[in-house]
């Protein structure tokens, strides 16, 4: 039986803002996702079809027909967000893709259309288990960029047109930048790569590419034989905060004024003043195996909208019961399935301030979250 949101969680998710949409408000998201598409239409002989599903997919579009093996591990609902049995909230955006390519199967078959080339664009919201940092959120935005083009005159799309591809994208999200392509693997791609650039702070991932593999064309009803596509996956929040130059992805969705106001252009970000960092080190027992994103998921769900004072959550060590003196066993109360995490909270509000006696609450209501062993300590009672 899979493990399902309750409706108070599901109505959370569905309700959260999509700031790629301009239906939902102006962002400066929808700033660069603009420039990218007038970037890659302008160098392309392609139609663009710029599509925005629901957020509630189909586990089959979400992961059979892309290809995702029946035991893979991210189908777990310990990192997937299942809404029913076979309906669950999308974990990425590429979730859209088996059902625009069946829309365009259909156009194609009922118009006899000899040639196509078409740029499908499917950006949104995501959702799944994530650590806390600066870089990362469970609720990420994406954008899917897929062309799809067809016609024996021109021939199948191949890597040449998947590097100029690259090209552009980097060119628009930080101009001028070093970047580069690492081999990666994709249930739903062929020669498949990982993008990087890079930034003062080191080398970032910056998207996900390939060719499209033929079994996700022939599944929707596109003869590989005459179809071909470029595959790219791109994290919406990451080009943004590269491209502003913001060093914080709590930022993005801040409505403190100073920051807000910020986000309606693409102008270099002007650092606001912050409160100092505040640190809690946690020593607490979980249940193995240790996972960054788990962990990171359960904080979030007991802080609630205080988990935006959460700059990041960090594994220090993880020490288990054969590796403990029977005192601190004891201690602990730690069974042999169990290990001691020194878990580092450090709390930064983006706005307002932080006393010593809120850091012990939220201390406290985290170590309340996690720790599973017999005897607790708090800060704050």
């Amino acid at each position: 039986m899979t493990t399902l949101l309750s409706a108070r969680d599901l109505h959370a998710a569905l309700e959260l803002r999509d700031l790629s949409d301009p239906a939902d408000g102006p962002h400066a998201m929808q700033l660069l996702l603009e420039e990218l598409l007038t970037a890659l239409t302008g160098a392309w002989p392609c139609t663009l079809e710029l599509q925005r599903r629901r957020p509630l997919v189909s586990v089959e579009d979400n992961y059979d027909r892309l290809g995702y093996a029946a035991e893979d591990v991210t189908r777990d609902a310990r990192y997937s967000r299942y809404a029913a049995e076979t309906v669950m909230l999308r974990s990425h955006t590429s979730a859209g893709v088996p059902p625009a390519l069946r829309a365009l199967a259909a156009t194609a078959t009922a118009t006899a259309t000899a040639g196509a080339d078409v740029l499908l664009a499917l950006p949104g919201l995501c959702h799944r288990r994530d650590g806390i940092d600066r870089l990362h959120v469970g609720t990420p935005h994406q954008v899917d960029l897929w062309r799809i083009r067809s016609g024996p005159a021109t021939g199948p799309l191949d890597e040449d047109d998947l590097q100029q591809m690259v090209e552009l994208l980097v060119g628009v999200v930080l101009p001028g930048a070093l970047w580069r392509t690492q081999p990666a693997r994709h249930p739903y791609t062929r020669s498949g790569r990982q993008v990087d650039v890079h930034t003062a702070r080191g080398w970032v991932e910056l998207a996900e590419c390939g060719l499209a593999a033929e079994h996700v064309l022939a599944g929707a009803g596109l003869d590989p034989g005459r179809w071909s596509g470029l595959a790219l996956g791109l994290g919406l929040d990451r080009a943004l905060m590269l491209r502003k130059g913001i060093d914080d992805i709590r930022l993005l969705r801040s409505a403190e004024p100073r920051i807000a106001a910020q986000l309606c252009d693409l102008r270099p970000w002007r650092p606001v003043s912050s409160q100092p960092p505040v640190r809690r080190d946690l020593s607490v027992v979980v249940d193995t195996p240790v996972d960054d994103e788990l962990l990171g998921d359960t904080v979030r769900a007991a802080l609630g909208p205080a988990a935006d004072d959460l700059e990041s959550v960090h594994v220090v060590t993880s020490t288990g019961w054969a590796d403990l003196p029977p005192a601190a066993r004891d201690r602990l109360g730690l069974r042999p399935d169990q290990v001691n995490v020194l878990l580092r909270l450090v709390l930064r509000p983006l706005s307002g301030t932080l006393t010593d006696r809120r850091a012990n609450e939220l201390r406290d209501e985290v170590y309340a979250a996690v720790h599973r062993g017999r005897h607790r300590e708090w800060a704050a009672r």
